[in-house]
């Protein structure tokens, strides 16, 4: 299958990223890793007219110890990510998280912007990101603006970036306590559902993928841990954390097995985290 015809433009820096993204506007997608925009371009789902490769871009790969969180370019690649000394000390839940994204070769191409801009409900990234509280950097030629992960990712493959915005960074506050766990699509690996767990100020944020259109942060699982990591908690939030909250149902899982599927993940997440 073959993609629309489309401009393609290689800029050097961010400028020339918001040049672009001003004068093609809607029309123009950015390509960082690719994995998911060219299936859709060859299929003709989308049809841009203007592809601007970030490939050439400096600044937007890396992963950087700040102290108290890490930084992470937007170009940053699921692999980097995952064999990062940093990342494995300092957010455990998001190098596993990114170690289980498809095959070598996805994760070799794959990025951390690329995906979370995305938002694909199957998709690893997110409900980590969520519970480790991280923080997503979004910069135009206006400036730059920052949103919790959380308020991010709106529903399905629906994200708070605006028009002309570009990715740029993802800052995860430290939680060496932290744990991801998935029941992944054989095929695909996709996650048909994801919990991550990061024992954070006191207490445990949960962040589930896959389960729902969008990944969503499971408060009341997490009230019922305000105790501590008893037994009992544990298997409260495991019987909560999907809620009433609406959940997939496809060829893949139905959606009540998806329900007792993300409590059986969760208490094995939690299991692993105390």
């Amino acid at each position: 299958m073959i993609p629309a015809s489309f401009e393609y433009a290689a800029p050097t820096s961010l400028s020339e990223v918001f040049e672009l993204l001003e004068r093609h506007g809607d029309e123009a997608r950015i390509l960082a890793g690719g994995h998911s925009l060219i299936p859709l371009m060859k299929l003709r789902l989308v049809e841009p007219t203007a592809l601007i490769d970030l490939r050439r871009v400096p600044g937007l790969r890396g992963v950087t110890d700040a102290g108290n969180e890490v930084l992470i370019g937007a170009a940053t690649t699921h692999a980097d990510i995952a064999s990062s000394p940093e990342v494995r000390r300092m957010a455990p839940a998001l190098a596993d998280a990114a170690e289980s994204i498809g095959d070598r070769q996805v994760r070799a191409r794959g990025t951390i912007g690329g995906s979370i801009a995305h938002a694909d409900p199957g998709a690893d990234l997110p409900g980590s990101l969520i519970a480790l509280g991280a923080t997503v950097v979004l910069q135009s030629g206006g400036g730059e603006r920052t949103v919790s992960a959380e308020a991010f990712f709106r529903g399905l493959m629906e994200t708070d970036v605006r028009s002309g915005e570009l990715i740029t960074e993802v800052r995860v506050p430290a939680a060496p306590r932290s744990v991801y766990v998935k029941w992944a699509n054989p095929a695909s690996h996709y996650a048909i559902a994801g919990v991550a767990v990061a024992a954070v100020n006191g207490g445990v944020r949960i962040g589930v993928s896959g389960a729902a259109p969008s990944a969503f942060r499971a408060v009341a699982a997490e009230a019922a841990l305000a105790g501590g990591l008893t037994p009992a908690a544990i298997d409260a939030a495991a019987s909560t954390v999907a809620g009433g909250r609406e959940l997939l149902g496809d060829l893949h899982a139905s959606e009540e097995y998806r329900r007792h599927l993300v409590g059986v993940l969760t208490r094995s997440a939690l299991s692993r985290l105390s």
